[in-house]
């Protein structure tokens, strides 16, 4: 999956915000609120805990896949896309994650 893809993805999902909740599940998702959005999320991942678990290679792929949609559905919620995360782990590049924990622990 590309950035243009997860871009694109992004804005359907945007475009679903305010739609029929009867014609679009991400219009439901959207609808039920935080709470509903959040609970599928941690939902998904614990699909792909699981999957990962019995080592089902297309089933993780499959369950990740699910777990990116739903948390694309929550980052749009809270106003914010995909490409706030990419510029996150742009920021991230070069550094270790030793060293990226200890900066959130200094701020």
């Amino acid at each position: 999956m590309s950035d243009d893809t997860l871009l694109k993805l992004a804005a359907v999902i945007e475009s679903r915000k305010g739609g029929d909740p009867a014609q679009s599940y991400v219009a439901k998702l959207f609808d039920k609120g935080t709470d509903t959005i959040l609970k599928k999320v941690g939902e998904e991942a614990t699909e792909l805990v699981m999957a990962a678990k019995d080592g089902e290679r297309q089933k993780i792929v499959y369950e990740t896949a699910d777990l990116w949609f739903h948390s694309l559905v929550a980052l749009a919620h809270f106003g914010l896309g995909p490409q706030d995360v990419l510029d996150e782990l742009a920021r991230r590049e070069g550094l270790s994650g030793l060293q990226e924990f200890a900066q959130r622990k200094e701020k």
